[in-house]
């Protein structure tokens, strides 16, 4: 039985096997195939021990710390947020780069600025995105932006070393 997630159960079958494709793309050395739009990552299960990938996409990006930030689109229930909440150490890869990172949850203040970031340069991926997640339409301005925060987590993933 499926554990099943915040928007219904667990995708089985070709589904699965269709959303678990760009993590071969990546583990093929052509994660630049993306561009600068999502991520993988590497990280422990809070159970198992054992290395879990995820794709993501990316939010925002801050060049200055080399940082992304990345909305958990299934909510608190999304496997990756909850193993990262136990051991934030991941590996990240990014384009064709690999590199240790360590996650750090955003607080909500944090989170309505990446967003509002986000919203001015997507503007039709963020309306998409916010109906998905929230399953309501979001506009794209600070209140909305807040909304969205307080309801979907933010996580900004940093190099580490």
């Amino acid at each position: 039985m499926s554990k099943g997630t915040t928007r219904g159960p667990s995708p089985k079958g070709v589904k699965r096997a269709l959303l678990r494709a760009p993590i071969w793309i990546y583990r093929a050395g052509l994660g630049w195939l993306f561009g600068g739009r999502f991520v993988m990552i590497v990280h422990r299960g809070r159970k198992s021990g054992a290395a879990r990938s995820t794709v993501l996409e990316v939010v925002d990006y801050d060049p200055d710390d080399d940082a992304f930030f990345i909305a958990s689109g299934w909510g608190e229930k999304a496997d990756w947020l909850q193993n990262i909440a136990k051991t934030p150490d991941v590996i990240l890869y990014s384009g064709a780069r690999r590199r240790p990172a360590r996650a750090e949850r955003l607080s909500v203040d944090q989170a309505t600025e990446r967003l509002l970031s986000y919203a001015g340069r997507h503007p039709r991926t963020f309306a998409a995105l916010g109906r998905m997640m929230s399953g309501k339409a979001v506009p794209p301005t600070e209140d909305g932006c807040r909304s969205l925060a307080s309801s979907i987590p933010l996580v900004a993933l940093r190099p580490r070393g």
